[in-house]
Formats: structure tokens, sequence, C-alpha cells
């Protein structure tokens, strides 16, 4: 083995330990930890200029389009995202380069000797988020672009007074045992990113969470733009924008749904633009051609056959999948291959996704909040009672070989349900 690859599975090793001292102290919202650790860090969140971007779905996307075309233009570009697919490195990256592991490792051991003792312990994820703020203030970056965790108001990312552009993506019943039951609940949480007369870039919503938007926006003097979504123009390539301000780019990551995500980056842009960024056309068109977000509507070649991956945890993810499917396979059966967390809506995403005569294969979550795969069979079977088939399967490997194994005419093997089973799959598949 290399030396230095020797040297980093050690250090991913360590920063798996280090996190993991973390994890008993579970989810809790709230800035008081994080804004005391970074304190005793130098405070690097303000030394770095943010584009912060919350929502129920298409954060990643977002951001993923936002650091490529900066990066593309020149700049030099932080991005933190959660959750990783494989390992904790993927969180953080500079001008799309996840951190090493060894400077990740080191990173935290500067965190973790900064937490006082006489006070409440920091949560594992605001332990990852100190070490990204102190990371791109080392790296003296020209922009990070930050992903919220949870929510937003109360989320470890929401550090920052004077972010360049905050950023809402589409909204739905996501986390809302966390959150509040009701949309407009969940839109009061996410829009706690938004700062007194700081711009900010809002996707389509439903009405009950624009109302509350629209509210916010108006008592904080922030000045808005609410996307309307791109149009579809030659294959593969999106527009954005009316007339002679038309922008043409291409589109690589699936899904109709892009359509909306690619909208919001370019608006975010364009006042990033305004503000007096030096960003060409040509410049956004390269920087999205470029563009990757994997476990997400992606074709992956498993065994000598395509196979689609993608997270669809939620029932408004769950839809785009289906939605993004009848396009492509019209009404041929699906063979679903999911394992899904305890704390999600399964009767919604089975709701969203199945149909009769499609095949479903269940398999668990490997180390994290476990589902009774028995009582997820037969909620899907009295959700959709004409299934082809219904089974329990050992782990991901024996589902996808028995739906591989399953011959049925034009069927599509989908691998979804939760991104941490993606990235248990991924693991084992060494990607």
């Amino acid at each position: 083995m290399n030396p230095i690859d020797a040297l980093e599975i050690a250090a991913l090793k360590n920063v798996e330990a280090k996190l993991d001292r973390f994890t008993h102290f579970g989810v809790e919202l709230g800035l008081e930890r994080i804004t005391r650790l970074l304190e005793a860090l130098g405070n690097p969140q303000q030394q770095v200029p943010i584009l912060h971007v919350a929502g129920s779905n298409g954060k990643g996307s977002v951001c993923a389009y936002l650091s490529s075309v900066l990066t593309e233009a020149g700049y030099r570009v932080g991005r933190y995202t959660s959750p990783h697919l494989v390992n904790w490195c993927e969180r953080i990256s500079l001008n799309g380069v996840d951190i090493s592991a060894v400077e990740l490792q080191d990173l935290l051991h500067q965190v973790i000797e900064a937490i006082d003792p006489n006070h409440s312990s920091p949560t594992q994820f605001e332990v990852i988020t100190a070490a990204a703020w102190l990371y791109f203030a080392q790296q003296q970056v020209e922009v990070a672009v930050m992903e919220v965790g949870l929510g937003g108001r109360l989320d470890a990312t929401n550090v920052c007074d004077r972010p360049l552009v905050s950023v809402i993506t589409s909204l739905s019943r996501e986390h809302w045992q966390r959150l509040g039951p009701t949309l407009d609940k969940i839109a009061y949480e996410k829009a706690g990113i938004l700062k007194p007369g700081c711009p900010a870039v809002i996707a389509p919503q439903p009405p009950e969470a624009s109302a509350v938007l629209t509210q916010r926006l108006a008592e904080l003097g922030c000045p808005a733009v609410w996307v309307q979504p791109a149009r579809e123009a030659k294959e593969g390539w999106a527009a954005y924008g009316s007339g002679a301000e038309t922008i043409h780019y291409p589109l690589p990551l699936l899904g109709s749904h892009q359509l909306i995500n690619s909208a919001v980056a370019i608006a975010t842009l364009q006042i990033l633009q305004a503000q007096g960024w030096s960003i060409s056309e040509a410049q956004i068109a390269a920087g999205m051609a470029k563009t990757r977000w994997a476990g997400r509507l992606q074709w992956y070649d498993w065994q000598g056959q395509k196979i689609l991956i993608d997270g669809a945890h939620n029932p408004a993810g769950a839809e785009v999948l289906r939605a993004y499917l009848d396009r492509r396979h019209s009404k041929a059966p699906m063979h679903w291959v999911m394992g899904m967390i305890a704390n999600k809506d399964h009767a919604e995403v089975f709701a969203a996704l199945l149909r009769p005569g499609d095949s479903l294969y269940l398999v668990p979550v490997p180390e994290h909040l476990p589902v009774d795969l028995e009582i997820l069979a037969t909620l899907a079977q009295e959700i959709c009672p004409d299934l082809q088939h219904c089974g329990i399967y050992l782990d991901v490997i024996a589902g996808l070989n028995a739906a591989a194994s399953d011959k049925q005419a034009e069927a599509a093997i989908v691998l979804c349900g939760s991104l941490y089973l993606i990235g248990h799959f991924f693991k084992l598949q060494g990607s």
C-alpha cells in the first residue's frame, strides 16, 4: 500500500473515532453551544463570506451548482454539505476537492481542544460544522457555500449575520417532529436564515410556506427574487430568464426538478454579479456542465446492468423520483430495492412510489434508526395491494440480487429510500 494511502486510511479511522465521541449527544437544535465553540476558535465564521442554503429538497444540488460555477469563475470556494454518503471528508470541500482525512483529523483536534468542559458538550453536527468554518477561514476562501443541516433558525450553520445571499429551496413537510407539524411552522424555521437587508433567493413554494416567507422578508427588509423554473431548451440544456437576458446552460443532473434547482442557483449567481463578482455567462455554462451530485437520480453500473440510485427519503423526493421514472419508463413495472429509517413518513413515500405490478425488496439500513421491516412490508401491501412481489432481504446486496434475478420485462431496478442506504451501498462497492 502507498504510504500516503495508509496515512489517509489511519486518519479517516481517527476522524470517525473523534466524531463518534459526540454521537450520544444526539441532535439538539440551538446556537448557544456552536457560538461558544466558535468564539473559542477565534470566530472563523466572521472571516468567511457565505452563501447560505436552506430548504427541504434541492439544497445539495443548489450548493453543487453554485460551488462548481464559482470555482469555474476562478474563485477560491469552500462547500459544506450534509449528510455524507461514504465518509466525513465529503462534507467539506475546497474548489470541488474533498478535504483530506489528515487535514480533517487535525481540524477536529483543534476543535475538540477548544471545547469548554464546564459547559454542555456540542453535538456531533456542531463539531463538524465548527471544523468546516475553521477550515474555510484557514484556507482563506473567497466564498463558502453553506448548506443548512436541519431547519435553519437554530441550525449550527446559522451564525453569520451578513450572508451574501440567503437561499431557500423547495419546502415540504419534513423533519416535522423537530421543526413543527405544519408547513407554515417549517417555513418559519427555514426563514430563520434570512438576515435584515440581505438579499434572498426563494424557490417556488406551496401557499402556506409562501405566506410565511413573504411576511418574514418584509419584516426584515430583504430584497428577494422569487424564482420561476427554467425551461427545457435543446436536449440536456436549460434556459433561465427572458428576452436578451436569457441564460442558456447545460443541465447534467437528472429530473425535471432540476429546472427549479438550477434556476435558483442562476438567480443567486446573478445577485453576486450585481454585487460586483466577475462571473461570465461562459463560466456559468462551463460550471453548470461540470456539476456532479452523487446518489441523486444517478444511473450506476452494477454487475453489468444499469440501476437507478436516489435518496428519495421524504415524500417530496419520492414524488420527484416517480415523476422521472414515469417520464422515462412510462408504465413499465419497477423493482424497488428500498431501505428506510425510523423517523420518516413511510406511508407517504410508498404512496408516491408504488404502483400495481411493481415489486418491492425491503432491506435494512445499517447503523441508523432501525425500522421493523415486517411492519413496512404490511404497510406497503396495504397502500398498494397489487404489488407483484413484496419481500424482506438480509441486506442491500441480497435485495439487489433478488431484483436482478426477476426477469420481468422492461422492469427498472431502483435503489432508494435513504441517503444512508445509498452511502452504505457505495461503501460496499468501493466508490
